[in-house]
């Protein structure tokens, strides 16, 4: 087999969903194997999983997919892992599983608060971002204070796809892009900082941080154990990885400066690419994963969920649709936009702005339909994308243009939506896994396939569809804009009185 092909590997775990995606060196998907997780809530506001299952999952997943591939395991040249970001990951002084809390969580809330209150302005001097609940300091602090016998027997304080990495090599590292973007790490420098811990109230846990590396960086091997448990070669080259949302910024096909990854998912995902990590406070977070390479990112959970809470609640009760989301995409085919449409904000689950925020329609009328309110919500959801677009371009980050990815993308109308209510040109990958396809084109610089993140997105990634901004449709969209921003401002004491 000297002159056999060769793939690499991406892993891609979420909250839920892990999957494993194998790819050509052009970036075309080989084969995929998914498998969703359980979490549980052993109480209100705890979202946790259980370690043994995630590896389980993953082992299942990675099998899965080699065999669907029909290849030899020895062709993999390198394997790259992606992962949510923040949670908290936790292995004993044995390495052996503690506790896993995921990003969804939010019983460290009144810590958070704590936190910002007392050290919030240094912490964000340092790392870019304030505490907020479910950031990984933050649920560790929380740990040490309400489950101390926890804190005492934890090893190592690691993410979701370290604990992967873990699994596959038996070396325990962390990556600067998942470490920065869970603000672990000083800014711009993306290095660990025992100031930083002993702000969060951390001073004696820097111990229980792992080594960290650069995203591209090979950082172990596929150890005998897992190759026998996988399907996989041992030895094969296992990365650092990545922070999901900057593996599937680089897998949609964006990596220079002024460029944008617009994420249409459960979480409306803004964020842009620039040499030095922004100085705001208005924005989220920056994240960093190379020298002079830095994301810095607007996010919140206000986009496609909203749209999947309607299909559930009500398009699929009965199972009356075979095709929900096609059926969403007929009924806003059907409609001709006009000034008096309704509004809908898309705050389900919250907001940014603010954990009291609530979703509602507003200015229905008799003559309305459902295509309407359909097209509210996905209307609804751009403009609080675009709230977020602004917050970054206020803030000085330059946008030239935007890729869109995640399952909003591939709605025949979104795309052009967003193209016409942002005003600018929105293409759409042709990679449905963006995150694991970033992931292996880091995998592809650290085995020397690909020189530099330029040459390895321009080897692997294609869009699919490039749409342009209808100059027509710029005052509609400006004047509806307008409107739904100032409906938010009247609505935010009415959302404070149900507290």
């Amino acid at each position: 087999m000297v002159n056999a092909e060769k793939y690499l590997l991406g892993l891609d775990a979420g909250n839920t969903v892990i999957k494993a995606v194998l790819f050509d060196l052009s970036g075309h998907q080989i084969a995929m194997h998914a498998l969703d997780g359980q979490s549980s809530t052993p109480q209100p506001g705890h979202v946790e999983r259980d370690l043994n299952e995630l590896w389980s999952n993953a082992q299942t997943a990675i099998r899965g997919c080699i065999e669907s591939a029909g290849i030899d395991p020895a062709q993999i040249a390198a394997i790259g892992c992606a992962g949510h970001g923040n949670g908290l990951y936790l292995l004993d002084k044995s390495d052996a599983p503690l506790i896993g809390i995921q990003s969804l969580d939010s019983r460290a809330a009144g810590l958070a608060s704590q936190i910002n209150g007392q050290n919030g302005t240094a912490i964000y001097d340092i790392c870019r971002q304030r505490p907020w609940p479910s950031q990984t300091p933050v649920l560790l602090a929380w740990i040490k204070q309400h489950r101390p016998e926890i804190f005492a027997c934890t090893g190592t304080a690691m993410l979701c796809k370290d604990f992967m990495g873990f699994k596959l090599t038996g070396e325990k590292f962390g990556d600067i892009s998942d470490m920065s973007g869970c603000g672990l790490t000083s800014m711009p420098d993306c290095g660990y900082s025992d100031r930083l811990m002993a702000l969060y109230g951390l001073a004696d846990a820097t111990p229980m941080l792992p080594r960290l590396c650069d995203p591209a960086e090979i950082a172990g091997h596929v150890t005998d154990e897992a190759a026998a448990i996988t399907g996989l070669t041992a030895g094969t080259p296992v990365i650092a990885g990545y922070f999901d949302v900057v593996s599937s910024a680089l897998g949609s096909g964006v990596s220079a400066n002024g460029e944008a990854s617009i994420i249409v998912g459960s979480w409306s995902i803004n964020q842009v690419f620039s040499d030095t990590p922004v100085n705001d406070e208005r924005v989220f977070m920056a994240a960093g994963f190379g020298k002079n390479r830095f994301l810095n990112i607007e996010s919140s959970a206000t986009s496609a969920a909203n749209l999947e809470w309607y299909v559930r609640e009500f398009v699929e009760r009965g199972q009356h649709h075979d095709d929900p989301f096609g059926y969403c995409n007929d009924q806003i085919a059907a409609v001709q936009p006009a000034k008096d449409d309704p509004f809908f904000h898309p705050f389900l689950y919250g907001a940014r702005q603010g954990a009291e925020f609530r979703a509602g329609f507003y200015g229905l009328a008799g003559w309305h339909t459902e295509g309407h309110m359909l097209r509210a919500i996905f209307e609804g959801v751009m403009f609080e994308h675009r709230r977020h677009i602004d917050v970054l371009s206020t803030a000085g980050v330059v946008i030239e243009r935007a890729a869109l990815s995640g399952g909003g993308s591939r709605s025949p109308h979104w795309p052009q939506m967003f193209s016409d209510g942002l005003g600018m040109p929105i293409t759409v990958a042709e990679a449905r896994e963006t995150g694991a396809l970033g992931a292996v084109i880091g995998a592809g610089i650290a085995v020397g396939y690909f020189a530099d993140y330029e040459a390895g997105v321009a080897a692997m990634t294609r869009p699919r569809q490039t749409f342009s901004p209808d100059p027509a449709k710029k005052a509609f969209y400006d004047a509806r804009y307008a409107a739904w921003l100032d409906l938010t401002a009247r609505m935010r004491g009415f959302w404070s009185s149900l507290k």
